[in-house]
């Protein structure tokens, strides 16, 4: 069974948040990274610091994506293949009533949250199942688990969970693992930026987790570098949210809420 020091994984949405942390963890771990983003500036000065190889790619984009999994499949064979793919590309809406959301704006988050991922997939799974072995991991959201007023990007996220478990089935036989990670509000350099100016409300988010916290990057990229690793071998096709408990809490509000710390 190889080592993570012998292995490539293609991260995308890798020069913020969530990507970049699970970019950081993985490299920890002695993954051999490959970061992929939209923003090449940021990009280029996040890969300087880890010291990874780095390719600037628009995930909507499937012949591009296609051309990056090619070029990666067969360049630099001493390398070793992908043999894993974080899915992390994606972007957020605003909150707004259906009939205040442009449409132009719902297209955009169902490309890149959607489509993006399924295109990923596609492009880097392909070359997985022809090897007859791989890991992939996508990152979802706990707002494609419940109803929210986010009427493009959590129903974006739902197909990102349903995606996971299709192709977990289609390639299966074929030794490819496809799970997904479903993070809770999490605390990075953006939601902290909104944070500071007033635009979201940290208790708001706090408030209706069982642990009374919002979670961290890092906790999102050691579920991601666990279902990555030969340790979950047995598991495919699962959704994890990491979350704090959020799922849980808010029924409680109907019998008053949670209750006080013992």
């Amino acid at each position: 069974m190889r080592t993570n020091q012998a292995r490539r994984v293609v991260v995308t949405g890798a020069a913020d948040g969530i990507g970049l942390a699970c970019c950081e963890t993985l490299r920890r771990e002695g993954w051999n990274v490959v970061m992929v983003d939209i923003d090449g500036e940021r990009l280029a000065e996040r890969a300087s610091r880890l010291g990874a190889p780095h390719h600037v790619v628009d995930v909507t984009d499937a012949d591009a994506l296609s051309a990056l999994a090619d070029a990666l499949e067969h360049r630099d064979p001493e390398l070793g293949p992908i043999e894993g793919l974080v899915n992390s590309a994606g972007i957020v809406q605003k909150p707004l009533p259906p009939e205040h959301l442009p449409l132009a704006e719902y297209d955009r988050v169902i490309a890149v949250d959607q489509r993006g991922t399924y295109l990923s997939c596609v492009a880097f799974g392909r070359h997985m199942a022809a090897r007859r072995r791989g890991s992939i991991v996508n990152i979802a959201s706990i707002t494609g688990m419940r109803s929210v007023p986010l009427h493009a990007y959590g129903p974006a996220k739902a197909a990102v969970i349903a995606t996971g478990e299709c192709l977990a089935a289609e390639w299966g036989p074929s030794g490819v693992r496809v799970n997904t990670v479903s993070p809770g509000y999490t605390f990075t350099e953006r939601v902290r930026q909104r944070v500071e100016t007033g635009e979201r409300a940290l208790e708001h988010m706090t408030g209706t987790s069982a642990l009374g916290r919002v979670v961290q990057p890092s906790e999102i990229a050691d579920a991601v570098s666990f279902l990555l690793s030969n340790r979950s071998s047995a598991i495919t096709g699962i959704n994890i949210p990491v979350d704090c408990g959020w799922l849980l809490a808010p029924s409680w509000s109907t019998y008053g809420g949670l209750r006080h710390p013992v």
